[in-house]
């Protein structure tokens, strides 16, 4: 069974919105602790938000004020979305989901299938 199932995502034109969701299940679900990355053709990966096990929310700086994460824990799986607005062309990427999450670390050992996010007029 794979623990992390990603969908969500699409083509959206900027200043649009999308919301991302990660289906979280197995042993990963009870740490609570997941995060969303991105990465870019060309680019390195890069942090975009993630929710540690005590519900604090941290956010890369280029989507602080438009990207928000929630986690809705369920008996069987616990879904965590990522809500994005006011989207920009340089938000168009693969997104990932990981677990589990910490602060400061380097990304947990899970990984979702990834799924494409564009951004394009």
């Amino acid at each position: 069974q794979v623990p992390l199932v990603e969908s969500g995502g699409g083509l959206v034109q900027p200043g649009g919105s999308l919301r991302l969701s990660c289906v979280v299940s197995g042993n990963v679900r009870r740490a609570g602790s997941v995060a969303w990355y991105r990465q870019a053709p060309g680019k390195e990966r890069e942090l975009v938000a993630g929710m540690t096990a005590t519900n604090s929310a941290v956010y890369g700086d280029s989507v602080k004020g438009r990207f928000s994460i929630s986690r809705m824990i369920a008996e069987l799986a616990t879904t965590v979305e990522l809500q994005m607005n006011a989207l920009r062309p340089e938000d168009t990427a693969v997104y990932y989901c990981n677990a589990p999450y910490r602060i400061h670390s380097p990304p947990g050992e899970y990984w979702g299938q990834g799924t494409q996010v564009t951004v394009s007029s």
